[in-house]
């Protein structure tokens, strides 16, 4: 038995982590720029035309079309592993179910992930971030042996993450809970090493406050910990209807593939342009939403029907073919679904806003436990984009109870399933030619 971990080549592979997750960090962290930059400019669309409507919608919805369309093209012409989120294509590489993507995925990945998330489909950059970071991890250590390949590989993966929600602990928790799904001395300390570097590097361009503010929250009650045992009943519910809605979306688009995938793509992006123009807030990858609902700005009687709007708009997307990921819209409708639990249940009090904050908190780690099966990476990448601990209890509540239903329920984490759909593609299609 080796009671010592293997230290052979560990100085290496430390340091190629470090460079490995600094490089992933500037790549993701100018992709955040050029998000934030395209977000700006659709926001601003509406008020620049509001002197001529019609011209100013005709614009939005042709230029989320072609956008969407030229994403799509860059997917299916120079890396059709680009297409989607990413992490079902890394967890392939590194289970070596299939060969790792050529660095040419870096570009489309950035560039299409800009034209597609920047023109309003409600897809996440952590999906781009994630995939582009492993690339360029692998790439750094290519001449490695493949056990510290695949520990880059992997920890290039978490420091997307890392530099995508400014959450370093998240980045190593989803590289040992989810990619790996095991812990190894030598993993954990390529996954620091990736996730340190790549925010050091990611922080000069984002800063380093979290992603969202909140206000101050009141400790959680024994009351608001039982109520988030049920809170987790309800995620694990919506957990199962997301993944089935996010199932049918993905068997339309194979119906559908008779069609150029640039022209399914177009329509999407038109429909989303339209949606633009009337609801500039509604669009894209749900930051601003969240924000919103976080500063009890969202009316409660509207949520359900953002609710339903987003969770279809967002598998919409993602079955249009192009960059995107699945993090971002998620944590929106976690943190949807907690603030409509929570002002249920505290709808008399002088600021129920803040018991409902602190619920669309636990919420948003909740849904994500049910969807993606991973509650450490949901807890610790919450907690981290909040820059707030105290609901630690309740959200371990609330994933316990949201993680043991949605599996009782039936039906693989999401992430399984779509390895398994992009395994069972490629051995159809292993040119991938066809789209």
């Amino acid at each position: 038995m080796q009671i010592f971990p293997n230290r052979s080549g560990l100085f290496p592979l430390a340091i190629l982590s470090i460079v490995g997750g600094a490089c992933a960090g500037l790549v993701c962290g100018l992709f955040r720029v050029a998000l934030d930059a395209a977000d700006r400019l659709r926001l601003a669309l509406p008020a620049m035309w509001g002197a001529d409507p019609l011209k100013g919608l005709l614009l939005m919805v042709g230029c989320a079309a072609a956008a969407t369309a030229l994403s799509a093209f860059l997917v299916r012409r120079f890396s059709p592993d680009a297409a989607g989120s990413g992490i079902p294509h890394v967890e392939t590489v590194i289970a070596a179910q299939t060969p790792p993507a050529p660095f040419a995925l870096v570009p489309v990945k950035f560039f299409g992930g800009i034209l597609a998330i920047g023109s309003g489909l409600a897809l996440g950059r952590e999906g781009p971030c994630v995939q582009m970071g492993a690339t360029i991890a692998y790439f750094v250590g290519h001449k490695r042996d493949w056990p510290d390949r695949q520990a880059l590989l992997a920890a290039g993966a978490g420091a997307g993450l890392a530099a995508a929600f400014n959450a370093p602990f998240a980045g190593a928790a989803f590289v040992l809970e989810e990619l790996l799904r095991r812990f190894e001395t030598r993993n954990a300390i390529a996954a620091l090493g990736a996730s340190m570097s790549a925010i050091v590097v990611a922080r000069m361009f984002t800063g380093a406050a979290p992603d969202f503010a909140i206000p101050s929250l009141p400790y959680p009650s024994a009351g608001d910990n039982l109520l988030c045992l049920g809170l987790g009943l309800f995620a694990g519910v919506l957990g199962a209807v997301y993944n089935r809605v996010l199932v049918d979306a993905l068997d339309i688009a194979d119906v559908l593939k008779r069609i150029p995938v640039e022209l399914r793509a177009g329509l999407v992006g038109a429909a989303v342009g339209a949606l633009a123009w009337f609801a500039p807030g509604l669009v894209g990858g749900g930051d601003l939403m969240t924000q919103n609902l976080l500063n009890g700005a969202t009316p409660f009687a509207l949520l359900p029907l953002l609710f339903a709007i987003r969770l279809f708009l967002s598998c919409a997307s993602y079955a249009a073919g192009t960059p995107g990921g699945l993090f971002a819209p998620l944590l929106l409708l976690g943190a949807q679904m907690g603030f409509f639990f929570g002002a249920l249940f505290y709808p008399d009090l002088p600021a129920p806003n803040v018991h409902a904050i602190l619920f669309a908190v636990v919420g948003m780690a909740a849904l994500f436990s049910a969807v993606v099966r991973a509650p450490l990476t949901g807890m610790i990448l919450v907690t981290e984009m909040t820059g707030n601990s105290i609901e630690l209890l309740p959200m371990l509540a609330a994933c316990f109870t949201a993680m043991t239903l949605a599996t009782l329920l039936g039906g693989a984490p999401v992430y399984d399933w779509l390895k398994e759909r992009a395994l069972h593609l490629r051995a159809e299609d292993p040119d991938g030619k066809k789209a």
